[in-house]
């Protein structure tokens, strides 16, 4: 018997069980790194990070792209870290994370390629010059926060690090987005505009 129903449809994710999928691995990386050090806690920051990645998807139906690059550097960094036994790597994840984003973004502009409705433009909907300003805000924050980490991990100790990972930077994204609040009102695209197409 042949089964002709649609594939099920994306469906949303409340904002609160999003931040509860992005924040859990970082918890639970900063209390394995309390109790068994870092190695065990890259071990566990790598598992969790998978398990909220199949959590988004049973929810929600999908995974947006940044998470899914996100979890591929820890994969790499993370596994590197534990069979060289060299914490540097998966301090360095952020760095990279951030800077790969911070470049994507601002390296689209230059090539008159916007990649952040992509991103986003399923959940608002801005004018063009909204998008342009937008982008440049976030590819900005991207490389500031790659320079902060670097900065940091080579500053301080791996539990003060571990510290920072899990409670500052999660609230310094969410800080800068609501910043980001008055640019979108004003650049608020009519009902049923769509986002700009690369190239455009």
């Amino acid at each position: 018997m042949n089964d002709n129903r649609p594939p099920a449809a994306p469906r949303s994710m409340s904002p609160l069980v999003k931040i509860a999928l992005e924040l859990g691995p970082l918890v639970i990386f900063f209390i394995a790194n309390g109790r068994a050090g870092i190695y065990a806690a890259t071990g566990a920051f790598m598992v969790a990070t998978f398990v909220a990645l199949a959590l988004m998807w049973i929810i929600a139906r999908k995974i947006a792209v940044m998470p899914l690059i996100s979890a591929a550097v820890v994969l790499v960094f993370g596994t590197l870290t534990i069979v060289l036994q060299d914490d540097h790597f998966i301090k360095m994840k952020p760095t990279l994370v951030n800077a790969l984003f911070g470049v994507a973004l601002l390296g689209g502009l230059m090539f008159r390629k916007p990649l952040l409705p992509y991103v986003l433009g399923d959940v608002f909907e801005l004018t063009p010059e909204g998008w342009r300003v937008l982008t440049i805000r976030w590819g900005v924050f991207f490389l500031l926060m790659a320079a902060l980490n670097e900065i940091v991990w080579r500053s301080v100790t791996t539990d003060t690090w571990v510290a920072f990972k899990t409670f500052g930077y999660l609230p310094l994204t969410l800080i800068f987005a609501m910043a980001q609040v008055p640019l979108m009102t004003r650049h608020g695209a009519p009902a049923g505009a769509r986002a700009p197409e690369a190239g455009e």
